[in-house]
C-alpha cells in the first residue's frame, strides 16, 4: 500500500537520522541514565539502526532534508513481491522494472534516469552494491523477505554517507529475530512459491541474541522468466559490558534467474505476447557477506561505532547469440549456437568508524561527528566463450582485473542557534585510486586517481507548532568507474560526476492532516551518461545536465479506520544542458509520478486499494519516439505511454499467532512497457497471491 508515512514527516526517522547510521549494531540508549548508579543501561544490541520510537520524543529540526521511513508493519501491508515494490510509492522515485522481483536494481530519484545509479544503497548501513567505484552498482539487490524496514535519505540528511549520494541514500534495515520461530509462506500466479522462517533466542538477562532468517522461493514467473532463489541471514549480539556491546550479521544468497537482456520485438508486443523472449538465457548470482560491528560509550554525551564488512559476489550471465536478420524477419529473437558467459565476481572489505559528542560552538549548544572509512574493491571479469553442446565450458578470451582503494573523511556539526532554528554545515572528502589489469593483454595495467571535497549546509526552522521550515544545499557526486575512467587503458582524466544541490520543504500535522512539500534542484557540471546509443558518451564527461522540480505528500485520517494518503512527483526539467543531446530529457525521468493508498482498517481486518501512475518517458537520450519495430535497429529508445496500476491487499489477523493475507497486483489487468533493452520489457499482468504467517 502507500501507507502514511509516505504522506507526513517521519518521527522515527528523525532520530535515525541523529543515531548511527550507516553503523550497523547500536543499542537504543534513550533510558541508559535510569540505572541507580547513574551508569549507563546496558541495552541489547541489534544489526540495525537505532529505532527509538518510543523511547523518547525527537527533535524535529534533527532533519535537514526530506526523510521517509518505511517499518515493516507497512511492509506487510504492501505484500511486495521486491524492494523496487516498496520504493516505487515513495515520492521522488521512479523505479524501471525488468521483472517482478527486481533481481538488479533500476531505479532514479528526482529526475534521474532509471538506468543509471546515482543513489546510494545500504543494508544495514553497509554498501551492498558490487562495485561503487569499480561497476557495477546493479547485480545485487537485497530480499524483500529479509527487511524489517527502509529508510530514504534526500537532501542535505545524505551528506554524511558515499558515494553516489546525488539522488539519496536508501538504506534497507534487515531484521533481527526475537524470541521463537515464525514461518511465513504464500503461493500465487506464475507458479510462485514461498517460505520464510524467521527463528531467534535471547538470554534470560536479555544481553546476547541469536536468530537466522531463512527463505526459499521459487516460481515459473511472468513471462516464463522463472527463478529458484535461496537466502539465509545469521545475526548476533551481545552486550560485553555496561558500555560497550558487539553484534554480527552474516548472509548467503544464491539465485538462478531466467532473465536476460532481450524483450519482446514490436509486432509481438502489440500482439499481446507473453512468452519469454530468451528463453535459454540466465542469470546466475551467488553472494556471501559478513559484517561486525561494536559500540563504546564514552559518557553521557559521546560514543565510539566501529563497522567492519566484507562480500563476495560472483554474477555468471550467459547469453545465446542472435541472427539479427532472421529475428526481423521473424518478428522474434531467433539465437544461434554460440553462448557467452559474461562472469564476473566482485570483493569487498571495508572499514568505517564515527565519533559523536557534545559540545558547544560560541556558547551554543552543537552535536558533532567526525567519520573515517577506508575501503577496497577488486573484480575478476572473465568473458567465456562456448557453443551450445559444450555446456557453459569454452576458453576465456578476455580476462580483466578491476580495483580500487577509498578513503572518505567527514565531520558535520548541528549547532542549535535557538530553540527553534539549528544550522548543519558539514564536509565530506573522497580521495580513491583506480586500477585495471587486463591479463589477455600480456597483463597491461592502467591507474587514476582522485579527490572530491563535498561541502554541505542544512537549516530547519520551526514556524509553528505545526509547520517546519527546512533546505540545504551540498554538494554531491558519483565516481566514473574503472571500465569508464580506464576506458582503453588510457586515464581519461575524468573528474567523478558532480552535482550542486539544493532543497526547500514545508512539512507538519495539522490535526487529522499530514503534509510535506518539498522542491529541488541538482545542477550537474560533468554528468556522465551511457545511453547505448553513442560509444564515445561513456568515455568522456557529457557536460552539464539540470534537474528541477516539486515533491508533495498529503494525509488524511477520515475516521472510523479509513485514511487516504497520496504523494506526486513533478520534474518539470531534467535535461541534457550541453553536449550531443543539449535539450533533450533525460531517459527514464518522467515528468509525472503519483501514488494514491486507500486504507480501511476494522479490528482484525485491513484492506488497502493502491494506486501508481508513471508518466511517459524516453527510453534514451536521443529522445527517439517511434519504438523500433526490428532487432537490427541497434538504437533501443522510443517514448513509452504514461500508465496507471492498481493493487489491492488485504489481511486478517486470526489471533495473536495467525495472520492470513492476500493480494490482487496489477487489478485492471493493464499491459504497459515498463522499460527498453534490445527489445519491450512487459510490465506483469494481474496477478493473485495468497499466505500466512504463523508464530510458534
Amino acid at each position: 500500500m502507500l501507507p502514511h508515512f509516505l504522506s507526513r514527516p517521519s518521527k522515527v526517522a528523525t532520530a535515525v537520522l541523529l543515531a548511527t547510521l550507516p553503523l550497523t549494531a547500536v543499542a537504543e540508549t534513550s533510558d541508559a541514565a535510569d540505572q541507580p548508579n547513574g551508569e549507563p543501561r546496558a541495552v541489547m544490541p541489534t544489526i540495525e539502526v537505532i529505532r527509538v520510537s518510543g523511547f523518547y520524543a525527537p527533535h524535529r529540526s534533527d532533519e535537514t532534508g526530506t526523510v521517509v521511513l518505511i517499518d515493516r508493519e507497512d511492509i506487510e501491508r504492501i505484500q511486495p513481491l521486491s524492494t523496487e515494490d516498496i520504493l516505487r510509492r515513495v515520492p521522488g522515485i521512479n523505479v524501471k522494472s525488468e521483472e517482478e522481483t527486481s533481481i538488479v536494481a533500476n531505479f532514479g530519484i528526482r529526475g534521474l534516469s532509471a538506468s543509471e545509479s546515482k543513489s546510494l544503497v545500504l543494508e544495514d548501513g553497509v554498501p551492498v552494491a558490487p562495485g561503487l567505484f569499480i561497476g557495477n552498482d546493479r547485480y545485487f539487490n537485497p530480499r524483500i523477505q529479509r527487511i524489517e524496514g527502509v529508510e530514504i535519505l534526500k537532501g542535505s540528511a545524505s551528506l554524511r554517507y558515499g558515494p553516489s549520494t546525488i539522488g539519496g541514500v536508501v538504506n534497507y534495515q534487515t531484521r533481527t529475530p526475537d524470541d521463537g520461530v515464525q514461518v511465513s509462506a504464500r503461493a500465487g500466479s506464475f507458479n510462485m512459491q514461498e517460505m520464510t522462517v524467521e527463528a531467534g533466542s535471547r538470554t534470560t538477562s536479555g544481553d546476547a541474541y541469536a536468530g537466522v532468517v531463512a527463505t526459499h522461493s521459487s516460481s515459473d514467473g511472468f513471462m516464463d522468466k522463472g527463478y529458484d532463489m535461496t537466502d539465509l541471514m545469521f545475526k548476533s549480539g551481545a552486550v560485553l559490558s555496561p558500555n560497550q556491546r558487539v553484534g554480527m550479521k552474516f548472509s548467503y544468497h544464491e539465485n538462478d534467474a531466467n532473465i536476460s537482456y532481450r524483450g519482446l520485438l514490436l509486432d509481438d508486443y502489440r500482439a499481446g505476447e507473453t512468452y519469454n523472449p530468451a528463453p535459454d538465457d540466465y542469470y546466475l548470482t551467488d553472494r556471501v557477506a559478513f559484517d561486525a560491528n561494536h559500540e563504546l560509550l564514552l559518557g553521557n554525551s559521546a560514543s565510539l561505532k566501529t563497522l567492519v564488512y566484507w562480500s563476495d559476489v560472483s554474477r555468471d550471465y550467459w547469453r545465446y547469440g542472435v541472427d539479427s536478420d532472421a529475428s526481423d524477419l521473424a518478428g522474434r529473437w531467433v539465437y544461434n549456437d554460440d553462448v557467452t558467459g559474461n562472469n564476473r565476481s566482485f570483493e569487498r572489505f571495508g572499514i568505517e568508524t564515527r565519533l559523536r559528542f557534545d559540545g558547544t560552538i560560541l556558547s551554543l549548544p552543537a552535536q558533532n561527528e567526525l567519520g573515517l572509512r577506508y575501503m577496497n574493491e577488486e573484480s575478476d571479469d572473465r568473458r567465456i566463450r562456448a557453443t551450445r553442446e559444450q555446456d557453459r565450458t569454452g576458453p576465456n578470451d578476455r580476462h580483466r582485473v578491476d580495483s580500487a582503494d577509498s578513503y572518505a573523511a567527514y565531520a558535520q556539526t548541528r549547532i542549535e542557534l535557538s530553540d527553534r532554528l539549528a544550522v548543519t554545515p558539514g564536509i565530506r572528502v573522497e580521495s580513491y585510486q583506480q586500477e585495471r589489469l587486463i591479463l589477455t593483454e600480456n597483463n597491461a595495467t592502467a591507474k587514476t586517481t582522485n579527490t572530491e571535497y563535498l561541502p554541505g549546509v542544512g537549516v530547519t526552522f520551526d514556524a509553528t507548532s505545526s509547520a517546519q521550515v527546512y533546505g540545504g544545499v551540498y554538494r554531491a557526486f558519483s565516481p566514473a568507474t574503472n571500465g569508464v575512467a580506464l576506458d582503453g587503458l588510457t586515464d581519461q582524466d575524468l573528474d567523478g560526476e558532480r552535482s550542486n544541490n539544493f532543497e526547500l520543504g514545508l512539512r507538519g500535522t495539522l490535526e487529522q492532516l499530514d503534509y510535506e512539500v518539498a522542491a529541488f534542484y541538482m545542477d550537474f557540471t560533468n554528468q556522465v551518461v551511457t545511453g547505448n546509443t553513442n560509444p564515445n558518451l561513456s568515455q568522456s564527461n557529457a557536460g552539464e545536465t539540470e534537474h528541477y522540480g516539486i515533491e508533495a505528500m498529503l494525509g488524511y485520517d477520515l475516521g472510523s479506520g479509513l485514511r487516504i494518503d497520496s504523494n506526486a512527483t513533478w520534474v518539470p526539467t531534467s535535461e541534457f544542458k550541453s553536449g550531443d543531446f543539449s535539450g533533450n530529457r533525460l531517459p527514464y525521468a518522467p515528468e509525472v509520478v503519483a501514488n494514491l493508498a486507500v486504507n480501511y482498517n476494522y479490528n482484525s481486518f485491513d484492506v488497502t486499494l493502491n494506486m501508481h501512475h508513471r508518466g511517459e518517458q524516453y527510453g534514451d537520450p536521443t529522445n527517439q519516439v517511434e519504438l523500433p519495430e526490428g532487432a537490427g535497429g541497434g538504437i533501443w529508445g522510443g517514448l513509452m505511454p504514461a500508465y496507471t496500476v492498481y493493487d489491492f491487499t488485504s489481511q486478517y489477523t486470526v489471533n495473536d499467532q495467525l495472520t492470513l493475507f492476500g493480494s490482487i497486483k496489477n487489478l485492471t489487468d493493464k499491459r504497459y512497457i515498463s522499460g527498453l533493452r534490445q527489445g519491450i520489457y512487459v510490465g506483469p499482468e494481474r496477478s493473485f497471491e495468497l499466505g500466512l504467517r504463523y508464530s510458534f
